[in-house]
């Protein structure tokens, strides 16, 4: 039977990235050697890393004022080497908190200097994206989490602020076009919508570097690692490669507009069913701060959650259970996932 993969994350990957990633384990680009064996300077790899940032470049038209980073430590080592880079002591960075990861990204700041927390869905179970709040003259950044994969919310509009956007894109990155211009930093875990776990994608305005009066070590300075093209020290090998991979597979199916228009045609068809069914209802009401990545939804009758998820495991469906602060039911639709697979699990919905 086949498997439709939703779950978070680690989460899916295109088919034909796991095929070519699995053949480069025996035997990379001809080498007759295996890509988890070969050094991180050959030039084969070398030219892995080079394809990986043209990618990255090319697909979010990323300038050459921006430095592009493939980093150990995923994005809760960003939460603090964000501030750490950014933010001196006497300055004050401003938070949007909309779930479990701006929470943790708002407690590491704070070790580096003031933080302003602007808005919060926190009283509602981070049930909506926040709208309507002031943001005051003079911080050093605003940071986000563009889409909450625990809640099920997305920025869909981007807050207005003379100050950079610092984001955390774990969830979303490549699944539609961004105003580049107007982040200072963009950081995402690979693991949820771009490859393996293991790496994590930086994306940070360079004149924004350098102003801290701190001290910082070399694998804790972005600087360091933009002068080493992300080789400063060994870099996570293969999950670059099966990034670079993912991102070629974006690139051949029309860039991030087109991914754009496929995860909303696929999020439409599970809302409008979720909507439309009386045995589910949603945990995010409010349309403008749905996600089009983890759609969240719950049982009308909370008997129903045990065989439902049978139900669903039956026809193939794996990975719909909701995280442990929501319940219910949560299917992540990332980039790789086919429209087809969404629409079995529809059918197992209209079924019950």
């Amino acid at each position: 039977m086949k498997k439709h993969n939703f779950f978070a994350g680690p989460a899916i990957l295109p088919a034909s990235v796991l095929k070519e990633a699995a053949a480069a384990v025996t035997d990379f680009a001809g080498m007759g050697l295996s890509i988890l064996e070969i050094s991180h300077r050959s030039p084969e790899f070398v030219a892995v890393l080079d394809e990986a940032e043209a990618l990255v470049r090319e697909l979010l038209e990323v300038s050459d004022d921006y430095g592009v980073l493939f980093l150990p430590g995923g994005a809760s080592s960003e939460f603090y080497l964000t501030a750490m880079n950014l933010l001196n002591e006497d300055e004050t960075a401003g938070y949007i908190d909309t779930g479990a990861w701006s929470a943790k990204a708002i407690k590491e700041a704070k070790n580096f200097g003031h933080v302003n927390v602007l808005a919060s869905s926190k009283e509602a179970n981070y049930n909506y994206i926040p709208s309507g709040y002031d943001i005051p003259a003079g911080l050093r950044y605003v940071h986000l989490t563009s889409n909450n994969t625990i809640f099920g919310t997305q920025f869909q509009e981007f807050p207005e602020t003379d100050a950079p956007l610092v984001a955390d894109m774990s969830s979303d990155i490549f699944s539609r076009p961004l105003p580049l211009e107007r982040f200072g930093v963009i950081y995402a875990g690979a693991q949820k919508n771009m490859g393996p776990a293991g790496v994590a994608l930086v994306i940070v305005r360079k004149d924004l570097l350098g102003h801290v009066k701190r001290a910082l070590p070399s694998m804790l300075d972005y600087r360091v690692h933009i002068k080493g093209q992300s080789s400063f020290n060994t870099p996570p090998v293969y999950p670059i490669y099966v990034s670079m991979l993912t991102l070629r597979w974006v690139k051949e199916h029309g860039g991030v507009a087109a991914m754009q228009k496929k995860n909303e045609d696929k999020a439409k068809l599970l809302y409008d069913e979720i909507d439309r069914n009386p045995k589910f209802r949603t945990t995010v009401e409010d349309p403008a701060s749905r996600s089009l990545m983890n759609v969240c939804f719950v049982p009308t009758d909370e008997a129903d959650t045990k065989p439902f998820l049978e139900a669903a495991e039956a026809a193939g469906c794996v990975g719909i259970k909701g995280h442990r602060s929501v319940g219910g039911f949560r299917a992540s639709i990332y980039n790789s996932m086919p429209k087809e697979s969404v629409q079995v699990l529809v059918d197992v919905m209209k079924a019950f």
